[in-house]
């Protein structure tokens, strides 16, 4: 698999990772709609109005796992699948002697046939260390020494 192969291949499973995610949350908020519709006042109104109350908190935690999903969507359409020789920045592929890196949004690791890489976010620990390195520079996370082979 070539640079630009591994990038895409990179981007693509985030994309389809976020997409995963927003149809979960979006069932969620289908699911909840439906049940707060169908939803009577029965005689036992203590028990009626406690059901809607935990359907709203249910409703407003899948509210803000949707907004963080836009939020992540809109850092993914900023990611660039060009090769670019650049220091290290949105959309980059760093090569370290303890890890590989895809520098885009935190959704963990993916397994290619170049090995295993990262994806991670730029305001993460090891992102905020790696953005504006080069190739051949060295940055110290916690107990290790990551010494930086290739950038892409």
């Amino acid at each position: 698999m070539n640079q630009q192969e591994l990038k895409t291949h990179l981007l693509s499973t985030c994309v389809s990772q976020l997409a995963t995610r927003r149809a979960a949350v979006d069932k969620i908020l289908a699911n909840v709609a439906l049940s707060l519709k169908e939803e009577t006042k029965s005689s036992a109104g203590d028990k009626h109005e406690t059901g809607r109350a935990m359907l709203q908190l249910e409703r407003e935690n899948a509210g803000k796992q949707l907004a963080e999903i836009e939020k992540l969507e809109a850092i993914l359409q900023r990611v660039s699948s060009a090769v670019s020789s650049d220091p290290v920045h949105l959309g980059s592929v760093v090569m370290t002697s303890q890890a590989n890196y895809f520098i885009s949004i935190p959704v963990g690791e993916i397994k290619t046939e170049t090995g295993i890489f990262y994806a991670i976010g730029v305001g993460s620990p090891i992102g905020q260390l790696l953005l504006g390195k080069q190739e051949g520079d060295v940055v110290r996370f916690r107990e290790s020494v990551l010494k930086i082979g290739r950038v892409y």
